[in-house]
């Protein structure tokens, strides 16, 4: 269960879909005064270096916001997204990517709050360095657990402000993952009926990738939206990664639109082949 490190695979197509949607999120809620809690149940290290050995060995990040990184006139949901990862990069070049924990971490406001859970010895050890790197105000709205996320989110739920962003995206390499994940919606959304919960969960050819879509968008009268990128066609041998998916549960009522303007252009721009694709379907309630 520890073999799966997110270095490997950080800027990739799948981190541009699930982080833009993420940046979308974090500044909907930062349009109120009111505090939130952001809850990340598979944190990770939390930044990553593009020039290390871990990211270089399979530079995922090429065919993923490195075809974005120049691009003019992006659409907002995008440009926001770009500008967002260069603030952490010096003189315009592409050498640091941030994770779902940083990313939360710099949109944040000094009453917000976030809690992070993550398993692998590795991980836990890069996060805590890295949220020691910050200032001491900054590290005292961060509560990181070495724990499996699944099992620690709920004893979190519901937030003390009553509003709060729970993002779920373990690697899914175990196949019980899918379970897990459809599991802990049902459940968060029991004891925190209004949170945001937003899954992350990869296009591979297994029957519990179609099995959870197909349930995700049963699992609630709430609101959701639910949109997939594929960015070639499914291998035929029926392993690895061919695109990815985020489905959001009570998202910003702006996030459907934002994807409408959004979508078109990560078809188009990280495309792998002329199989490339994407949908967008959404609940409004």
């Amino acid at each position: 269960m520890f073999s799966y490190r997110h270095a490997f695979h950080a800027g990739n197509h799948a981190d541009v879909l699930k982080h833009a949607v993420l940046l979308h999120i974090l500044d909907y809620y930062n349009r109120k005064d009111a505090p939130y809690w952001v809850i990340d149940t598979h944190a990770g290290a939390g930044v990553y270096d593009l020039t290390d050995a871990w990211a270089e060995k399979t530079a995922e990040f090429r065919d993923g916001i490195e075809r974005l990184w120049h691009l003019p006139q992006l659409p907002a949901l995008l440009a926001d997204y770009i500008d967002h990862v260069r603030q952490l990069n010096d003189q315009g070049g592409l050498s640091v990517y941030p994770g779902s924990p940083w990313i939360a971490l710099q949109l944040m406001r000094p009453a917000d709050r976030l809690r992070l859970f993550e398993l692998h010895p590795t991980e836990i050890t890069h996060l805590d360095e890295n949220i020691q790197m910050q200032s001491r105000d900054v590290a005292r709205q961060v509560s990181v657990f070495e724990k499996d996320g699944f099992t620690g989110l709920l004893s979190q739920l519901p937030p003390a402000p009553r509003r709060g962003i729970i993002l779920i995206d373990p690697s899914y390499e175990d196949k019980n993952d899918y379970r897990h994940t459809l599991t802990a919606v049902r459940e968060g959304l029991k004891k925190f009926a209004t949170g945001c919960f937003a899954v992350w969960y990869p296009l591979v050819r297994r029957k519990e990738v179609h099995d959870m879509q197909k349930q995700l968008e049963k699992i609630s009268d709430a609101s959701w939206v639910h949109v997939r990128l594929a960015v070639k066609r499914p291998p035929e041998n029926g392993y690895g990664l061919y695109g990815s998916a985020m489905f959001v549960v009570n998202p910003p009522y702006t996030l459907v639109s934002a994807l409408r303007e959004a979508m078109p252009i990560l078809e188009k721009q990280l495309a792998q082949d002329d199989q490339a694709q994407f949908s967008l379907t959404h609940q409004d309630k």
